[in-house]
């Protein structure tokens, strides 16, 4: 039976169809708006928890240095967090790089597909119809937009409430220099964008998770698992020169940014080593998803 007719015992009317048996005016670029899926997801508990978080992040670790003894100045980025308001915010990066921001970025990637089918929803996603890879699509832009989102934030208001407390002054770096302020806002935005790319491994990996399972604790728990694994070889040294291929082992290469001259080589290779994991997850996620039996 096709279309029409489908349409006929449904509505007691027919309806003209298009050459591809669509019914007319159907258009499939159409389906799933990003502002729909990204509505919804903004009233979901979840992100709104996990951006709150991010809020009240910097505040928490500004009472930490007001309630505890700062202690001696050092040359590590907790030593020079209170010299001004760009360590600060420097040091509230640092301090989330390696496993706060991965669950961040893992919590709403790995969440796309497999909570829909945790809901039982998907199948009716798809029969709406939406098609498989502009599903995927659109829900990946969704947790993009809220990923970056939340990185901005975090660093916006890191930045913020060390100005407000420890004043504008110059960026402190590791190896003794003093950045003025303007030149060292461009570093820390640098840093920052740098730290968006090199995430996307972890969202290409959460996304093809997410594709994989039905449950979204599996998705998220899997990649955060896989990014504490590779923290942790590559504290391995005997590992030599294969350390580079992980994808975390570039994931501080940001601090080559914070100095009076930048050193793009370090950051060159981490965004490189990101994108081209996040490409390969991305490429698996479509394949699997395309050929996936949705059942509920």
């Amino acid at each position: 039976m096709d279309t029409a007719e489908t349409a006929v015992v449904l509505s007691g009317r027919s309806y003209p169809s298009q050459p591809d048996g669509g019914v007319e005016g159907y258009q499939a670029k159409r389906t799933l708006p990003v502002r729909v899926e990204l509505a919804r997801q903004l009233r979901r508990r979840r992100t709104r928890l996990t951006l709150g978080f991010l809020l009240v992040l910097p505040v928490l670790l500004l009472l930490s240095f007001e309630i505890g003894d700062a202690g001696g100045r050092g040359r590590t980025f907790a030593d020079m967090a209170t010299a001004s308001g760009l360590n600060f915010s420097v040091f509230t990066l640092f301090v989330s790089t390696g496993f706060l921001l991965v669950v961040v970025v893992a919590l709403f990637f790995g969440d796309t597909v497999a909570s829909e089918a945790s809901w039982s929803s998907l199948k009716y996603l798809l029969a709406a119809p939406v098609p498989r890879v502009r599903l995927l699509r659109q829900k990946a832009i969704v947790a993009g937009v809220l990923s970056l989102f939340g990185l901005a934030l975090l660093t916006a208001v890191s930045l913020g409430v060390g100005v407000l407390w420890y004043g504008a002054g110059n960026l402190l770096t590791i190896t003794g220099e003093a950045v003025p302020f303007p030149a060292g806002l461009v570093s820390l935005v640098a840093a920052t964008a740098y730290l968006a790319v090199h995430l996307s491994w972890i969202a290409g990996l959460a996304l093809w998770l997410s594709v994989s399972t039905d449950a979204p604790l599996g998705a998220v728990g899997g990649a955060v698992v896989v990014s504490i694994l590779s923290e942790i070889l590559d504290q391995i040294t005997a590992l030599g020169s294969l350390r580079t291929y992980l994808p975390t082992h570039h994931s501080t290469a940001y601090a080559d940014l914070l100095g009076a001259e930048a050193d793009w080589t370090e950051v060159a290779h981490g965004a490189f080593s990101a994108l081209a994991y996040a490409t390969l997850f991305a490429v698996l996620a479509i394949w699997r998803f395309h050929r996936k039996d949705i059942t509920s």
